[in-house]
């Protein structure tokens, strides 16, 4: 191949910690050549966004820097440029996206001014030129009329359209290198096809460099033509995107494709990291009659809830003289849910998925329709009744950080609901329930002194599933609760919800974006709309022989 447009040879990056400085990233080598696709995979802490950050010459100074080795750009040395240098190489050369574009754009500025800012900081044109080639961009990314969303603030537009904003801000100015990490984390399966399928048509036309940074490795072998695997701080594999994924050697890499859970065979347990690395993969296979036998019980009890006629209607505010609009996300929905089983509830973001959730809990009250719970109507009930019910329906949060109170730790966290439901005789009794609780988990009384922030993602979301069966519910809503953790954590999560359930006979309505994840842990599923229901079966037979096209599309876009 011919010479590489960006060489990292030997970089080591290191973190000041009580006075010393550690290494984090550890004598790391690859190169990018000119018009390639390279794809790094990893999960948190692996070493991967550092390293991206290292090549924008965006290292925090006094807490990360390059100990050891070099990262060169077309010749010239990144670590020695000048800011001036630097500033006109980010943005102009070497251009970003991040993973959460909410955060990324600036909410008090119209999307099309933050693009325009980019062009006004490295090109000479006109305003009028500048406005011209944001909306021409805005049309390469295929917005939705881009002369509208120009005029929109962020908060505005979808999670999908704000991640395209962003992405034309990163190709403004025909970057060679464009560093994409984590760009799809928080989309929806069909939008995350599109902005994969989207960053390949933009490579293709401008030549460009990509370098795509997943926790996700079949989301990168559909788009990456060389890979690159991390695990702490270390580079343990590297080579072509298909070899890499057809026939793994590390067994870090192997643990990452083993992790998430198949569309062809049904496992009891998901193999995770620690079991390859400790050589105790035992993968035991949930046969058809098996799972038919399980449904046979299951299914001839009475329903533990029935949802009937369903609806939930806004009605936006439309000031003083204009007419008030309403709104539907939840449109005449009707299903039963059975004691001991999981009920996927999947569909793309606004379907009204997470609103259903939430008028089930009584969260938000339905506007029409009946909600029963072993016969009793939810709707009917009064605050003190509802408040009654609380322990026996129950929520385990998609962000388990921001649902946890950062000023009390984990015990306190735990016993708070005991102590409002009067469980347990006093508090050295529910010390010793709560201990037993995150034991549980996987977690210890080592951990009940402490507070969130002291926890990785993955300890959060155990803490707070401990927090929800600490109440010994009988539903639990589980509301994108994997979604944002790396595969390998993912799957012991998924594999605890599974034991606690077969231990104490838990019932989940299990919302979630990833179809992968919903299958797998899945006795029916129900395939959400535009607040309709499009379609219901059995998890397997849905999956097999989808009878919507909705449903379909939704399958078709899950990476392999």
């Amino acid at each position: 191949m011919n010479t590489p447009l960006l060489s990292i040879q030997n970089l080591t990056i290191s973190a000041r910690k009580d006075g010393q400085w550690l290494p984090i990233v550890k004598n790391s080598s690859f190169t990018l050549h000119k018009n390639e696709i390279l794809g790094i995979v990893g999960e948190s802490g692996s070493g991967k966004s550092v390293t991206s950050l290292a090549v924008m010459g965006l290292l925090p100074k006094g807490i990360l820097r390059i100990t050891e080795g070099s990262i060169t750009f077309e010749g010239r040395d990144v670590s020695a440029l000048s800011q001036k240098e630097l500033r006109n190489l980010r943005g102009g050369e070497i251009s970003m996206i991040f993973q959460e574009p909410m955060s990324s754009l600036n909410p008090s500025l119209k999307c099309g001014y933050q693009v325009a800012e980019i062009l006004k900081e490295h090109t000479k044109l006109s305003d009028k030129e500048i406005k011209a080639t944001v909306i021409q961009l805005f049309e390469k990314v295929k917005l939705p009329n881009p002369d509208a969303i120009y005029n929109r603030y962020p908060h505005e537009i979808s999670g999908g359209q704000k991640q395209r904003v962003m992405i034309a801000m990163a190709i403004a100015c025909k970057p060679k290198i464009l560093i994409a990490d984590e760009p799809t984390t928080a989309l929806d399966v069909t939008v995350q096809k599109e902005i994969v399928l989207l960053l390949k048509e933009l490579q293709q036309e401008t030549g460009m460099s990509i370098i795509f940074i997943s926790h996700d490795l079949s989301l990168v072998s559909e788009i990456a033509n060389r890979v690159i695997v991390m695990y702490r701080g270390e580079i343990v594999e590297q080579g072509d995107a298909l070899g890499i994924f057809k026939n793994p050697q590390h067994t870090y890499t192997k643990a990452l494709i083993s992790s998430r859970p198949s569309l062809d065979v049904r496992l009891k347990r998901l193999p995770t990291i620690k079991d390859y690395l400790e050589n105790t993969v035992n993968t035991i296979e949930v046969t058809p009659k098996q799972r038919a036998e399980n449904h046979a019980v299951l299914y001839s009890q009475p329903p533990l809830l029935e949802v009937i006629n369903v609806e939930k209607e806004y009605v936006s505010n439309a000031g003083l003289f204009g007419k008030a609009a309403t709104f539907k996300a939840v449109n005449d929905v009707s299903f039963k849910i059975y004691e001991g089983e999981t009920l996927g509830l999947v569909g793309e973001s606004g379907c009204g998925k997470s609103t259903l959730g939430n008028a089930i809990l009584q969260l938000d009250k339905a506007t029409a329709g009946k909600i029963l719970y072993r016969g009793k109507d939810l709707t009917k009930l009064s605050g003190s009744e509802i408040r009654a019910l609380r322990k026996e329906i129950q929520i385990i949060f998609q962000d388990p950080y921001s649902s946890l109170n950062p000023r009390l730790t984990v015990g306190q966290s735990i016993i708070e609901p005991m102590k409002v439901h009067k469980l347990y005789a006093n508090d050295k009794e529910r010390r010793e329930k709560v201990i037993a609780i995150l034991n549980r988990v996987g977690l210890g009384e080592e951990h009940y002194n402490r507070y969130p922030h002291e926890f990785s993602g993955g300890q959060r979301q155990r803490i707070g599933i401990a927090r929800t069966i600490a109440l010994q519910p009988k539903l639990i809503v589980c509301d994108e609760s994997v979604s944002a953790l790396d595969i390998s954590v993912q799957a012991q999560v998924l594999n605890l919800l599974n034991e606690l359930k077969e231990n104490f006979g838990f019932t989940y309505i299990f919302i979630s974006h990833d179809l992968a994840v919903v299958k797998y842990m899945s006795d029916q599923v129900l395939v959400m709309n535009k607040g309709r229901i499009e379609e219901m079966n059995e998890a397997d037979a849905l999956y097999a022989h989808p009878q919507k096209e909705y449903t379909k599309k939704l399958i078709a876009a899950i990476p392999t």
